[in-house]
């Protein structure tokens, strides 16, 4: 017990201090595949954003067709308008579908062995920047769609529409492009508040589920080492001075945040709880040796979870000392869309600190 208290302190006093390069980090040799295959993705990020931010809707015309519903001049109109609103949130959809395969490339090399998430950070900062890239975009997306109840209303219009013409025996060339099973997948992405994070929690817990033989840690670690990477880096001038524009440090902060979020919604007892029970599977051990397992697994998840806790007043913290223009899209963030907040087993000033 002697020798797991040393290690444990030593992780304390070597928690992750070093600078990540966010504005001109370039991949190594060993990087180039996994860079290229995330950065044709990431290209199409902003031209997707800039499609969101422009959806202007069919409201009108839906309600002019629904308050007239045997002038088919109308419903013509309303059709035409909502046909390419949903091709348009097809593309959307199907980004997120490229994301979460680029999500899950980057996270099989940012915590496979024998590398700790702190070391994979250190020497493959290219990859760690496209990771805070994928975040960055996911909680711009998710902001932006939340702004906009017509995607909903024009999906609903469409799905039902096409329903009564199915019923009607009429083919519609649309289908060719958007099928049912496509609209129902569609329709469960778009019902979600946020519904890129929805997607790279997905695809994070898909990840540790396919890869049975990597400890949960390894990833979870990864998104704890992350966001402590941001915040040290926020709060240390020697640091935030580096960074050659304003827009870099907002960057990092979105990250930082992002990476919280997604913590929460990944790891089983979420972001904020100060300890944890882990279920500990040994068919082939001995019940002392199994106990003895059990307890040492419970102590260090304890000790990283209290840990967490603690970075994560200290997050919190950074964030309040910005200007609150810049800040307050990421406090909501962090209160209406993490998983755990309000659970019992969350600390009350964590709380307090987020009202």
């Amino acid at each position: 017990m002697g020798n797991l208290l040393k290690v444990l302190t030593r992780d304390i006093e070597n928690y992750p201090h070093f600078f990540l390069d966010f504005e001109n980090a370039q991949p190594t040799e060993g990087e180039r595949d996994v860079w290229n295959q995330v950065n044709s993705v990431l290209q199409d990020s902003e031209n997707i954003l800039l499609g969101l931010q422009a959806y202007k809707g069919a409201g009108q015309e839906i309600r002019d067709a629904i308050q007239n519903p045997s002038d088919h001049m109308l419903q013509e109109r309303a059709w035409n308008s909502v046909c390419p609103l949903v091709i348009k949130l097809k593309k959307f959809y199907s980004f997120s579908l490229r994301l979460e395969e680029a999500l899950q490339s980057l996270l099989e090399c940012l915590t496979c062995p024998p590398f700790t998430p702190t070391q994979h950070l250190e020497r493959e900062q290219a990859l760690a920047k496209q990771f805070a890239e994928i975040l960055h975009f996911t909680l711009r997306f998710d902001e932006l769609k939340m702004r906009i109840p017509a995607i909903q209303n024009d999906f609903s219009y469409y799905r039902r529409t096409i329903s009564r013409n199915r019923i009607n025996n009429m083919n519609l060339d649309i289908e060719n492009e958007v099928n049912n099973e496509m609209a129902n997948r569609m329709s469960l992405f778009y019902a979600e508040a946020t519904p890129m994070l929805k997607t790279l929690s997905n695809a994070t817990t898909n990840f540790v589920t396919e890869n049975k033989t990597l400890p949960l840690e390894n990833t979870t670690d990864c998104l704890s080492t992350m966001a402590s990477v941001c915040k040290v880096m926020l709060e240390t001038p020697e640091y935030s001075s580096r960074f050659s524009s304003e827009d870099t440090l907002l960057f990092c902060m979105r990250v930082m945040v992002g990476v919280i979020i997604l913590y929460d919604h990944v790891h089983p007892n979420g972001a904020f709880n100060k300890s944890s029970k882990i279920d500990v599977r040994e068919r082939h051990t001995h019940t002392h040796t199994r106990q003895i397992k059990v307890f040492v697994m419970r102590t260090l998840s304890v000790f990283i979870l209290s840990l967490f806790g603690f970075q994560m007043k200290g997050c919190i913290k950074v964030l309040k000392e910005q200007p609150a223009d810049n800040v307050e899209g990421l406090l909501n963030a962090l209160k209406f869309t993490t998983k755990h907040l309000n659970d019992e087993s969350t600390p009350k000033n964590i709380r307090t600190m987020l009202q």
